[in-house]
């Protein structure tokens, strides 16, 4: 099994950037937490980070035809404005979780709005480090119920 995890903008700033809301984890401290939970389930994981948005959609559709078993995705400010990854998401219909670090529903207002997690099989936030962890354990879920349906299922909840 073979999980993509996707890091949107800024997340390359962890460990420096707003630390009293997003912690002192770096992203590659996020990712050696993430490589060991896939280590102990027995899955592949690939990580991207970009700043840019086309990147992110890019890679996202290059996940078609079952290059991924999931996606766990951090969009970060793309999370309510990013109608173009929303719908890459949507047109693989590959398991998408969406995770946060912080509490998005506990901070401003328009962080509570998310046009990326309607085309997701979930979303995990306010769990720090840990949302990734959980974001990993509940795409693997996903990825094993669609492979254990029925071939006229969605791959996509």
């Amino acid at each position: 099994m073979k999980i993509l995890v996707i890091n949107g903008p800024n997340l390359n700033l962890l460990g420096s950037r707003e630390t009293d809301i997003y912690g002192r984890a770096s992203l590659a401290e996020i990712e050696k937490l993430v490589r060991k939970r896939a280590s102990e389930l027995s899955i592949d994981v690939d990580f991207l980070q970009s700043n840019h948005e086309g990147e992110i959609v890019d890679r996202i559709g290059q996940c078609a035809g079952h290059q991924v078993d999931a996606i766990v995705i951090n969009p970060a400010a793309y999370t309510h404005t990013s109608i173009a990854i929303r719908d890459a998401i949507a047109a693989i219909k590959v398991p998408t979780v969406e995770i946060h670090l912080s509490n998005v529903h506990a901070r401003e207002a328009f962080r509570e709005r998310s046009v990326v997690a309607p085309v997701c099989v979930g979303q995990i936030s306010g769990f720090g480090p840990l949302s990734y962890a959980l974001g990993l354990e509940a795409a693997v879920a996903a990825a094993k119920a669609i492979a254990a349906a029925p071939s006229s299922v969605s791959r996509q909840a």
